[in-house]
């Protein structure tokens, strides 16, 4: 497909949402699972999955454009051992290999979206990337704690904008416009883009993106109360110095209005015995703004063959409104200003390959109530500093072995001026510090030259506590209030993997299996108090007080599997299946007596099997696909209390089938037509707080001139 000239993209969806981006040319011929596709957020420089030594995926224009992705979590939702729980339509979460929220990481263009706020549990902030800006996701799973640092522990995902296209055209001015209507959803996406180069030395580009979302139409009925809106801009400046080398300066702003958690309030849908929330209202208004500056530069003569080196500026805003019966209305809301630096370099040394650098992130966060004059969902006046230092190592040991030896050096500290006392709710000050050292060791050995191989090792993952673990002082799952807990320690896991890649020119095959230790794991425990300020008109609002223990120490294991077959030159059957167990140990009650407990919100057996007919020149492809999940009951106490989202004895299994089709016109027109939820199937993905969409249909046309 071109990438010059005007580009105009068309796109009328009746579905639950995807987004669109430009299709690959010649991907009808690979198989649907690409073992050579190429990565760089495994091993810090390009490399094939194929050659690389963890469980990794691309989700690259192609999926984007044929799947129905309507958020960047919704990106993950075919990837095995994920699993995207939606609190509400804005607010996904995946959870990697059993863990989301803090406990995974997300890069946007290598800067760091976690800052100290996350909250433990699922949580909204991966939804305020803007997919349709977005060329393609990385996906590393397990932890990758050397080259990424805190929180990597249940995965990395890293996601890559869209760069300027058109270089040495002779049309250096080109776009791209996207439009799409889902049904079941009620909603719109559009997105206008322009892309200006100039030889080889500049290229700009530029976006503007809107979604308007309506009531769900899910397989039980509609769903109100669940509309918001979007409006994102980006663009990004490209400098070549030279032929390796180029400055890149970019832009990104993402605002999110009236978000709701429906799931809270008195208009939500009860699913197989939920319980519908009190309040009248509880809606978020989001926004994220990033501003980096970087420089790349390879193939460098001398020692150092390459570097990477970037500053940046993210700032993220969140304000919660509720309105309650009988009661004022109640705002909280914080700001968060970090800080980025980072610097990455490679070499090429007599002990092996050389990955190294530094990185540091300073975050400011300004926390406020109308409820409580001492701080807001987190502390006020508050600082927090992430500094890492890491080196990594590729060693060929022989032709056929590679050894990837690596390790990491981690400070941590915080800083808050004003926190609530958790027993008598005076401001008080928090000051504290962590430092931690992880090593990795992974080993990749060709039982077959690029055919077979073998990949695995045993990496260490860590997590520091953050700003939201200390301090927190806000609502937590059904009827729970958490306030702060000073003095907690950092979350340590060992993680041990082996698996196996078979590729050849119709078969793709990977198997893995890992078991990760857990040692300090940070959760919720009961206090044994209650807060009874409900009032007589709405009781309901009465809580149970929580607060947060380093009393997590526990297993997790799971295997997965992914294969592709083409049957013939034009017809491919292809699926994976994921299961996961795991256990904690916790305080299920305010008595003093631990547990063994299944993690909190753990994924049941989940899988898919699709079948897709290519014609030889990409001119019309159908596929179809069922994606299923067993039923979800495998619950530790606070999942069962969840009642507002989890129905009694956990979450039914469901099986939804999708079946789409497209192609080409011409050279640079491409469209998609296609129906997901083919039998209007009433389900929910596990821990979400509302239904997912019932029968949709979409269509998607996208142009390029």
């Amino acid at each position: 497909m071109s990438r010059t000239g005007c580009v105009w993209a068309i796109v009328l969806g009746l579905s639950m949402g995807t987004t669109w981006v430009r299709a690959e040319p010649g991907a009808a011929n690979e198989p649907i699972i690409t073992l050579d596709e190429v990565l760089v957020t495994g091993l810090a420089d390009e490399r094939s999955i194929y050659d690389t030594p963890y469980s990794t995926q691309r989700i690259g224009s192609v999926e984007s454009f044929e799947r129905s992705y309507r958020t960047l979590p919704q990106m993950l939702r075919n990837v095995p051992a994920v699993m995207v729980q939606e609190t509400g339509a804005g607010q996904g979460s995946p959870y990697i290999r059993g863990f989301t929220g803090q406990q995974t990481l997300l890069l946007i263009d290598g800067v760091r979206l976690n800052n100290s706020v996350f909250r433990s549990g699922p949580n909204q902030y991966w939804n305020t990337i803007d997919a349709m800006s977005l060329d393609r996701l990385e996906v590393v799973k397990g932890p990758s704690s050397v080259l990424y640092g805190s929180d990597a522990i249940g995965g990395t995902v890293q996601a890559f904008t869209v760069e300027p296209y058109g270089y040495a055209s002779t049309q250096p001015v080109s776009g791209r416009a996207v439009f799409r209507y889902a049904s079941a959803e009620r909603s719109f996406q559009q997105r206008g883009e322009v892309s200006v180069t100039h030889d080889q030395t500049f290229g700009l580009i530029a976006g503007l993106s809107g979604k308007l979302y309506g009531d769900l139409q899910t397989g039980g009925g509609t769903q109100a109360e669940v509309a918001y809106d979007e409006y994102d801009a980006d663009f990004k400046g490209e400098w070549w110095l030279d032929d390796n080398a180029r400055l890149v300066l970019a832009h990104q702003r993402v605002r999110q209005n009236n978000v709701p958690r429906t799931h809270k309030t008195a208009f939500a849908l009860p699913f197989e015995g939920t319980t519908v929330g009190t309040e009248l209202q509880r809606d978020l208004d989001q926004s994220r703004e990033l501003t980096y500056l970087q420089l790349h530069a390879e193939r460098l003569d001398g020692w150092v063959e390459s570097v990477h080196a970037g500053v940046s500026h993210q700032r993220q805003t969140e304000v919660r409104h509720r309105m309650r019966t009988a009661r004022p209305d109640d705002f909280q809301g914080f700001g968060v200003d970090t800080l980025g630096v980072f610097l990455r370099a490679q070499s090429d040394t007599p002990i092996g390959r050389l990955s190294y650098g530094a990185e540091y992130y300073h975050d400011d966060v300004e926390s406020f109530s109308s409820s409580n004059p001492v701080q807001g969902p987190v502390a006020d006046d508050a600082t927090y500093d992430l500094l890492g230092v890491y080196l990594q190592s590729e060693i060929e040991l022989d032709e056929r072995t590679l050894l990837v030896l690596g390790g990491r050096f981690t400070y941590a500290a915080v800083n808050a001026d004003r926190v609530s006392d958790p027993v008598s709710g005076l401001p008080i000050s928090l000051s504290d510090h962590w430092t931690n050292v992880v090593g990795s060791a992974r080993l990749l050995h060709e039982l077959e030259p690029d055919r077979v191989n073998l990949f695995g090792g045993v990496s260490q993952g860590f997590r520091a506590p953050n700003l939201s673990d200390l301090t927190r002082f806000d609502t937590a799952r059904t009827d729970e209030f958490e306030i702060p807990a000073p003095g907690l320690e950092p979350e340590h896991f060992i993680t041990f993997e082996m698996g196996g890649r078979l590729r050849d020119d119709d078969l793709a095959i990977e198997l893995s299996g890992y078991y990760t230790l857990i040692d300090d794991m940070i959760l919720r425990v009961p206090t044994g108090v209650v807060d009874d300020s409900g009032t007589p008109a709405d009781p309901s609002d009465d809580l149970f007080q929580v607060t947060k223990s380093n009393v997590g120490d526990g297993y997790l294991y799971g295997v997965e599997l992914s294969a592709s077959q083409r049957l013939e030159h034009s017809l491919t059957v292809f699926g994976n299946v994921a299961y996961i167990e795991g256990q904690v140990s916790t305080f299920p009650t305010s008595a003093p007596i631990a547990d063994e407990e299944f993690i909190d919100r753990l994924m049941p057996l989940t899988g898919q099997v699709g079948v897709r007919w290519d014609d030889a020149d990409r001119d019309l492809w159908i596929e179809g696909l069922v994606r299923m999940a067993a039923r979800a009951d495998r619950l530790s106490t606070r999942d069962a209390s969840d009642t507002s989202r989890i129905p009694p004895g956990g979450t039914p299994g469901y099986a939804v089938f999708d079946v789409a089709m497209g192609g080409t016109f011409q050279e640079d027109v491409h469209y998609r037509l296609g129906v997901d939820n083919v039998f209007d199937t009433n389900y929910r993905v596990h821990g979400s707080g509302q239904n997912m969409p019932g029968i949709s249909v979409i269509f998607a046309v996208e142009i390029l001139h």
